[in-house]
């Protein structure tokens, strides 16, 4: 009994573990982070980047963890409030990927970045991210430099 039991508990600390290694929360409400995002944004004069992807996907995984690599993070925590929005099999937050033109559309993760105001200053719409377990750490840090860059 005492064996099941631990071996229960090591099975739903593992589940939980695995979960919070996860980008993207699939109960957030996405239209509230959003806006608080937009107000952060707002705050501080930052733009806002919009990261549409699921949990399941692995190139959205593989961009999660490349924006977590120092160079990359620095460049993001710079310039970006960020908000991941989970789009689980295409059937989800789908008010928000509609209403910045359906980035989505050509595959994900797909990335939007906006004013403070809610303004779009650009948004993949060619699947630009969607391969992004083939691209290098530097290969992200390039992509989002070549945004902030743009954006100003």
């Amino acid at each position: 009994m005492i064996k099941r039991l631990m071996l229960m508990f090591l099975l739903i600390s593992g589940v939980a573990t695995h979960a919070a290694d996860l980008p993207y929360n699939e109960t957030a409400d996405a239209n509230a982070e959003l806006k608080q995002a937009l107000a952060m944004a707002a705050a501080t004069h930052l733009s806002v980047l919009v990261i549409l992807g699921a949990n399941w996907c692995p190139d959205c995984r593989a961009l999660d963890h490349a924006m977590k690599s120092p160079q990359n993070a620095s460049l993001i925590a710079k310039s970006f409030q960020v908000v991941k929005v989970d789009v689980g099999n295409f059937d989800r937050n789908l008010d928000i990927d509609k209403s910045y033109g359906n980035p989505i559309k050509k595959g994900i993760p797909a990335a939007v970045v906006l004013s403070p105001d809610n303004k779009i200053i650009y948004v993949t719409q060619g699947g630009e991210l969607a391969n992004a377990r083939r691209m290098s750490d530097t290969g992200v840090y390039d992509f989002f430099r070549q945004i902030v860059q743009s954006s100003h």
